[in-house]
């Protein structure tokens, strides 16, 4: 059962399940604390109360992921949703979770994406288009370090540059296979390339201009 909120923990919950309910996601400290005229502390504290109470949950200490719970304190079938970060640049040696250059963030529904620590990258291009990944999309990854034969990945070319291609590993080398005929498969010796996720979703930006071929 949760326990009883006083009249203001009861419109600081108010308020965070409207904005959840506009913008898709939980607001900052930040912006609550601006929205409510009070101090950011005042906000982590309201928040910590409603998680004791059993009123949110949040994934992580620092984490915007919020859940607004039931009375069997599950998440409420409207509050699904997750962020997901945008990584800019894919950097040699870190995992993707711990990358320094981000470009934004998602928000997809956590049903669909239950994994953690996941991450969004933007395609540039024209060479998976024939798996559906078109030029300006966003592709939801899970971390990985490995790959099946026949997987679509995003790999680390030397260290340097990321791509997303359909792995296979051969008996002599690594293969990186587009899905558009235009352009041809890319061979590697092992230790050329690292793994690191695989794709399990994409996220279309229809107001971005058409695709174009640049890779």
């Amino acid at each position: 059962m949760q326990a009883e909120l006083t009249a203001k923990q009861q419109r600081f919950l108010e308020y965070l399940r409207k904005r959840i309910q506009s913008d898709g996601k939980a607001p900052s400290l930040r912006q609550a604390a601006g929205d409510l005229g009070i101090s950011h502390a005042a906000v982590a504290q309201a928040l910590k109360v409603l998680e004791e109470k059993g009123y949110v949950r949040r994934e992580g200490r620092y984490s915007r992921t919020l859940h607004l719970l039931n009375r069997v304190r599950e998440a409420t079938a409207a509050q699904r949703w997750r962020e997901v970060p945008i990584i800019g640049r894919v950097t040699a040696g870190l995992p993707m979770y711990a990358q320094q250059e981000w470009d934004g963030s998602l928000v997809v529904d956590g049903d669909l994406f239950p994994g953690r620590d996941l991450f969004a990258l933007k395609i540039r291009g024209a060479s998976m288009q024939d798996a559906g990944i078109l030029d300006q999309d966003l592709v939801i990854c899970e971390p990985r370090q490995y790959a099946r034969n026949g997987e679509i990945v995003v790999a680390l070319i030397e260290g340097e540059e990321a791509t997303v291609k359909r792995f296979f590993h051969n008996e002599d080398h690594i293969e990186l296979r587009p899905e558009n005929p235009d352009f041809s498969p890319m061979r590697y010796g092992f230790e050329q390339v690292l793994v690191q996720g695989k794709v399990i979703g994409v996220q279309r930006r229809l107001s971005d201009a058409p695709p174009a071929d640049r890779s």
